[in-house]
C-alpha cells in the first residue's frame, strides 16, 4: 500500500465534494470518487474507512468553506439595516445566477437526502453550520440595531432557506427578491 500523503488525502476529499455536490451523497459510489481523484478504490479506504467517513470530511472541508464565504459576505455588507439585508440577499441572488448548475445550500440538501437517518453525522455537522451562520447573521443585525435580533436572524434564515428552494424548483430567483421584500419588513424600526 502506498504511504499516505496529505496531497492524496485532499484529492479525494475535493473529488469527493465535486460527486457528493454534483450527484448527492446516495448516488455518487467511491468507485467514481476514486476514479475522479485518480487513485484506486483501495486507496480511498486506505484513507477513510467508509463512505460515511469520507461524507464526513467533506462536510468539515466544506464547513470551512462556508465560513470563508460567510466573511466575504460579511464583508460587503453595509452597517445599517436595510442595507446589510439588501446586500445580503443580493448576494444570495448572485451567488444563485452565476454558479453554473448552482443547485442550494449543499448542507440543506445533504439533510433532505439523509432524512430518513436522524442519527447520522452528517446531519449534526450541518445543524452546526446552520446554527453558526443564523448566530453570524444575529451578530450582524445587532449590529445595526435590529431589535430582536436573534428572533429576526431565525426568520431571515428561514426566508433565506425557503427562497433558495423554491428558486430550485421555479428555476428563476424571483423567490430570493421576494424574500429579500419580507426581511426588510422584518427588520424596519417599529
Amino acid at each position: 500500500m502506498r504511504r499516505q500523503t496529505a496531497e492524496v488525502r485532499t484529492r479525494i476529499v475535493e473529488a469527493a465534494y465535486e460527486s457528493f455536490w454534483r450527484l448527492g451523497f446516495r448516488r455518487s459510489s467511491v468507485v467514481s470518487i476514486a476514479e475522479r481523484a485518480g487513485v484506486t478504490k483501495r486507496t480511498v479506504y486506505a484513507y477513510f474507512r467508509s463512505k460515511d467517513d469520507l461524507l464526513a470530511a467533506v462536510l468539515q472541508r466544506y464547513e470551512a468553506l462556508a465560513a470563508e464565504r460567510l466573511e466575504r459576505i460579511g464583508d460587503r455588507l453595509p452597517a445599517d439595516r436595510m442595507g446589510l439585508v439588501e446586500s445580503f440577499f443580493e448576494q444570495l441572488s448572485g451567488w444563485a445566477g452565476r454558479t453554473p448548475r448552482w443547485s442550494g445550500s449543499g448542507f440543506t440538501r445533504l439533510v433532505v437526502e439523509l432524512a430518513d437517518l436522524p442519527g447520522h453525522p452528517a446531519r449534526a455537522i450541518a445543524r452546526r453550520a446552520k446554527a453558526k451562520t443564523e448566530s453570524w447573521l444575529a451578530e450582524r443585525l445587532a449590529h445595526a440595531r435590529v431589535p430582536n435580533a436573534r428572533e429576526r436572524s431565525r426568520e431571515i434564515m428561514l426566508l433565506t432557506e425557503g427562497s433558495m428552494a423554491l428558486t430550485l424548483i421555479h428555476g428563476g430567483r424571483d423567490y430570493i427578491d421576494a424574500a429579500a421584500r419580507a426581511a426588510k419588513q422584518l427588520v424596519r424600526q417599529r
